[in-house]
This record gives C-alpha cells, sequence and structure tokens, in this order.
C-alpha cells in the first residue's frame, strides 16, 4: 500500500484515480506500514475521537481517562496535542472575523459567505 492510499481501497462513491486515507484508527492500524508511520510520530494532532477508536489509541499512547474527555464528543477545536512523551488537552477558541480564519475554514458554509 502506497501513502494516501486507504487500507480498505478506495472509496467506491470516487472514480478513477482518486487514493485517500481514512480516519479511522483501527483502519490505519490494519496497514502495517501505517503502524510504523504512527509508532515513529513525535507530533500528534488529535480531536474528536470514536469509542473503538479511543480504546485502541488509549492503550497504544498512554491516554489517561480524564485526558480522553478532549476527544470524547468533543467540539471543534478541542482535543489533545501530542508531542514526544507530553500529552497537552487543548481547547482552541480561534477568532471567526479574522481573515486567517476565513482562508483555512472547511465548513462549506463559511466558505460560500467569504466568495
Amino acid at each position: 500500500m502506497k501513502m494516501g492510499e486507504s487500507p480498505g481501497g478506495t472509496d467506491k462513491k470516487l472514480s478513477g484515480n482518486h487514493k485517500q486515507i481514512t480516519q479511522n484508527v483501527k483502519d490505519l492500524l490494519s496497514s502495517a506500514e501505517i503502524e510504523n508511520i504512527f509508532e515513529n510520530s513525535d507530533y500528534i494532532y488529535m480531536l474528536n475521537q470514536a469509542q473503538g477508536d479511543r480504546e485502541i489509541l488509549a492503550k497504544r499512547l498512554g491516554i489517561s481517562p480524564q485526558q480522553l474527555s478532549y476527544v470524547t464528543q468533543s467540539g471543534a477545536g478541542e482535543g489533545l496535542l501530542f508531542y514526544g512523551n507530553t500529552i497537552i488537552p487543548f481547547i482552541d477558541r480561534f477568532p471567526k472575523d479574522t481573515k486567517l480564519y476565513q482562508l483555512m475554514t472547511t465548513k462549506p458554509e463559511e466558505m460560500i459567505q467569504n466568495e
């Protein structure tokens, strides 16, 4: 499998040679190549995770139950940062009335407003 390919194959909704990678931890870790990349990462930016994925990540990364609350039904801009052996919970309330926010947003309803 090449980087950028989904371990389960391509999305049936897409045609042609489109490749993607999934956000699902179970899928990612089913690939030895992706698992090696994950294990050698010094920096991880983790947002909201499904229950099964949280359990896997808690075991693999040593996340405490208190820290898991930052990736359990969390809102936009909330999560955990991993840098080496340090885990930092964060809540980022990025100001929406800035040019930078307008350029970075991925919310379709906000992108339409910005055109």
